[in-house]
């Protein structure tokens, strides 16, 4: 593994990317910095969001992490993973792929470390958010853990 990862930002995001996903059919983030004390994800867009589907994004990913998801991998052949997924970004030669799955919320290609279960992420709050030439930004946080 090249990255290093905060795996309850990083499992975070994912939640994250198929709420942006079942809400606006927008694709997962094409990129992302997920760091400890905050991160951010750029998705392709058309315009920027409103404060109150802001405010229905992070509702979803709370109710995400409150469901009590288990988050799981599997390694699956290239082949099996290509019917699924855009498998693009990937290196040549690689023969295996790492599916991560929370619950059946999300599931995706992933070398990236994460949580056990959704309750260890803690509360997400989304910062701030922003548009510009196409590209909406999301910011996130987390709430500390009890």
């Amino acid at each position: 593994m090249t990255k290093s990862y905060a795996p309850r930002m990083h499992s975070a995001e994912h939640i994250l990317n198929q709420a942006m996903v079942r809400k606006f059919d927008c694709g997962r983030c094409f990129s992302a910095h997920v760091n400890k004390k905050k991160s951010k994800c750029d998705y392709h867009f058309d315009r920027a969001l409103t404060d109150n589907e802001a405010k229905e994004v992070e509702a979803e990913v709370n109710q995400v992490i409150s469901a009590n998801l288990d988050v799981t991998d599997e390694i699956v052949s290239l082949e099996k993973a290509a019917r699924n997924f855009n498998l693009t970004r990937l290196p040549e030669g690689v023969e295996t792929v790492r599916i991560v799955r929370i619950g059946d919320y999300d599931f995706c290609p992933c070398v990236g470390e994460h949580v056990d279960n959704t309750t260890e992420i803690g509360e997400f709050r989304m910062i701030s958010h922003d548009f510009n030439d196409r590209v909406l930004r999301i910011r996130y946080k987390l709430g500390d853990l009890e």
